[in-house]
């Protein structure tokens, strides 16, 4: 059966205008903190001050007000978090709650104009695959046609990059049509990509191939190589590994339908890095880069995987499916040992690898594990600094024996109800050379429900953060000069 195609383009900013529609039609938003609301009687009657008062509009955090300026043209307020910390999502309530038409917005002068951009961009984001919905931007946001070119809208542009495919229904999205969406967006950057399948696969990287067995939607792998136009054949190489599981059934240790049912979201790792690698490429870094995307799909047939299997790895590790429902890892494995043979100043992988990282975190905070204290410090910090936090757990050697097979050299799982994100980063790093550098994201890609900025569906938290310490993690600067 010929498997149907869903051509995926990155999304213009349609929600942004260089130029208001009409001059005199054009609109302002000004964001007031609580106590610091001297901005009212700046630009409202006396009549306006009144309805501010009776509706209680005071500056709190998420409080918002439409009501009409001095000139007879409608005026809004947003409330404002606290100032010292950084909140661009709340600028994501914007796009949901301003009146249609464009808008200039007037922020306090410690405000950030690219956390007003991004925010706004992140909650003008919308997927829906509905026969009746109209295409086009209602409300926008006025900015410059720098602003319209700069990082803040290419960061937004690449979330929602991550967004779709991780919202697309796996129908519409399985191994194939992945790595050709990855081929798409990075050769329109510049990059030499390669799509690998078949016997090559196989050969090259045998655990991919015995997850992606059961599918009659063949595995693929995609392997990109970029350079910056700042960079050398001497400059620092980042390598990145995603886990592109488009959809997960949980293979003979079957899912029940509960576990099943956000199991397109599986690829959230792959979304991600590719995220990420057109950020980096769109901002010109000065580097090298490597990317590797394994795109697969875990299901059950007679060709399929079974518990206790034994699979030697690209590595020449043998291991033992212990639970077919833990394949995320094995994907990982083969890529991990081949972006470590090129020897990487950084090798960086993503993934929705575990539920104990949830159990442990929760669904905002992404588990960050890495084998250099230099590189968690370098994201944590990153994180708190863009509002993108990520939480470190601990490569504990002492449950690297719980990963330990009778018949192999390691067990895809262990045994013990303990520790589950830990063991499953364990395992990988049995795949990664002690002398690399290394840092491996657990993340859940998702958010449960909507909030400004984050509407309910996929998400690809960390890229902020991981791109923002890319100049402590590779000893780089991001603006290469001229």
């Amino acid at each position: 059966m010929a498997e149907k195609k869903q051509k995926l383009h990155v999304r213009a900013a349609e929600c942004l205008v260089v130029t208001a529609d009409s001059a005199s039609e054009e609109r302002f938003v000004y964001g007031v903190r609580a106590g610091e609301d001297a901005v009212l009687s700046e630009v409202l009657s006396k009549e306006g001050i009144a309805f501010a008062h009776a509706c209680d509009f005071s500056g709190k955090p998420g409080q918002f007000l439409n009501v009409q300026g001095k000139n007879g043209v409608p005026v809004c307020f947003i409330g404002l978090e606290p100032a010292g910390q950084r909140h661009p999502y709340q600028f994501g309530q914007l796009a949901r709650d301003l009146p249609s038409g464009d808008w200039q917005a007037k922020m306090p002068d410690d405000i950030e104009r690219d956390d007003v951009l991004l925010g706004f961009c992140l909650g003008a984001y919308r997927y829906a695959l509905k026969a009746k919905d109209k295409p086009g931007q209602k409300t926008r946001l006025i900015v410059t046609k720098e602003e319209n070119k700069g990082q803040a809208v290419e960061t937004a542009r690449s979330v929602w990059l991550a967004r779709d495919l991780i919202n697309m229904p796996a129908n519409l999205l399985g191994p194939k049509q992945l790595a050709q969406a990855a081929y798409d967006v990075l050769t329109s950057l510049g990059a030499e990509v390669d799509v690998i399948k078949g016997k090559e696969l196989r050969k090259n990287y045998p655990l991919v191939a015995h997850v992606g067995e059961g599918s009659e939607r063949r595995p693929r792998v995609a392997v990109a190589r970029w350079q910056g136009s700042g960079a050398s054949k001497k400059s620092p190489l980042l390598s990145l590994v995603g886990k592109g599981v488009c959809f997960d059934s949980g293979g003979y240790d079957l899912k029940p339908s509960s576990g099943m049912l956000r199991m397109k979201k599986d690829m959230g790792g792959a979304a991600s890095v590719l995220a990420l690698a057109r950020l980096i490429m769109t901002q010109d870094l000065p580097i090298r880069l490597e990317v590797r995307l394994g795109c697969v799909e875990n299901s059950v047939s007679g060709r399929a995987m079974r518990p206790l299997d034994v699979v030697k790895s690209r590595a020449g590790l043998t291991v033992e499916i212990g639970n077919t429902d833990a394949e995320g890892r094995l994907v990982l494995a083969d890529l991990l040992t081949e972006a470590g043979e090129h020897q990487p100043d950084l090798l960086l992988n993503m993934a929705t690898l575990t539920g104990a990282a949830r159990v442990a975190l929760g669904p905002d905070l992404p588990a960050l594990f890495t084998n250099s204290d230099k590189a968690a410090q370098a994201l944590l910090e990153a994180g708190q600094q863009q509002a993108d936090p990520l939480w470190r757990l601990p490569l504990w050697q002492g449950y690297a024996g719980w990963i330990n097979s009778s018949v192999a050299d390691l067990s895809n799982i262990t045994y013990k109800p303990h520790a589950g994100a830990v063991t499953a980063a364990l395992f990988l790093e049995r795949f990664v050379t002690p002398d690399q550098k290394w840092v491996h994201i657990d993340t859940y890609a998702w958010n449960d429900s909507a909030r400004p900025g984050r509407p309910e569906g996929g998400d690809s938290p960390a890229i902020r953060a991981v791109f923002a310490a890319c100049d402590v993690l590779l000893n780089i600067t991001k603006k290469t000069e001229s």
